[in-house]
């Protein structure tokens, strides 16, 4: 078992660093808010086996870890966390791993991978895809970018929340992977969306035509696990429009360095900021379908 810590405990984090107490690691978590650090202590305390604690600052954990993972907001926060005030990396010892599960720019983490480097570290950037309930579930999907050997390491540690988990290529890769994932997972709501107000327009019976076309070439995970709450109205299922919206931004922004031009994203792009102008920020991304049913 390893020394490890973990950095952020949000809707994410939250359960992730819970797995891995449960798989048996000492565990030192670092929260924005120290009262939700001190409470995970307090509520894993009975389902680990190894030690856990809590610490004031990224740097108070990440200093006796062989690995460090961390789950935060944005570029800036992994900045902070990583070399701001009080930041994990002049703290972490010489050859121990960051493993950072934010979604983030590719620039982000090739900033990141060099600062590491530079202080004898190494760097994962390792954005997660499955939402609150694969986090919950400890079925994540997980897509590296890094040195291969840190991978090696850090692998097995993972799979402790992950269903899979795949290195892509060099550090970047792994945020470029993401951006590919956002931007499929975009594409396909707004087509489903557009299909069942179609249906319910038409006067037929919605959930029975998705019965139907799912088990066709038209199925999705879309289709399998939102199309009926869609149908009735409910949209309280994790990843909310504004991370949504964060992800876009980020894919069209590397888009636009890259000179590639992604129509169908940057439109579907402004229909999440009509569900925004609806109120919709903390719904689930299948509430496109409110541009249409209100």
């Amino acid at each position: 078992m390893a020394n490890v810590a973990f950095l952020g405990l949000g809707v994410m984090g939250y359960p992730m660093a819970g797995h891995l107490a449960a798989a048996g690691h000492n565990v030192t978590v670092y929260n924005r808010t120290g009262a939700k650090a001190e409470a995970w202590v307090e509520e894993y305390a009975d389902k680990a086996t190894g030690e856990l604690y809590a610490a004031p600052t990224p740097a108070g954990a990440a200093a006796d870890a062989d690995i460090v993972f961390a789950c935060v907001g944005a570029d800036k926060d992994v900045a902070e966390v990583c070399v701001g005030p009080e930041g994990a990396f002049d703290a972490m010892k010489q050859g121990a791993i960051f493993v950072d599960h934010t979604t983030a720019s590719a620039d982000c983490a090739r900033t990141m991978a060099v600062a590491a480097s530079g202080k004898g570290l190494a760097f994962i950037d390792a954005p997660v895809s499955g939402g609150e309930a694969g986090a919950i579930n400890g079925a994540l999907t997980v897509m590296c970018g890094g040195d291969e050997a840190a991978f090696k390491t850090v692998e097995p540690v993972i799979t402790a929340y992950a269903k899979s988990v795949k290195l892509l290529g060099e550090a970047g890769a792994g945020q470029l992977t993401k951006m590919v994932n956002q931007v499929c997972i975009a594409g396909v709501v707004q087509g489903l969306a557009e299909a069942l107000h179609f249906a319910m327009e038409a006067g037929l019976d919605a959930k029975a035509v998705v019965e139907v076309i799912s088990k066709g070439a038209a199925q999705s995970w879309q289709m399998e696990n939102r199309a009926a709450t869609m149908i009735d109205g409910k949209f309280d299922f994790g990843f909310a429009v504004d991370w949504m919206r964060k992800d876009l931004g980020i894919v069209l922004n590397e888009a636009n360095n890259m000179g590639v031009s992604l129509p169908l994203t940057a439109l579907v792009d402004q229909f999440y900021c009509d569900v925004q102008k609806m109120g919709g920020n903390r719904n689930d991304t299948s509430s496109l379908i409110r541009r249409f049913r209100g």
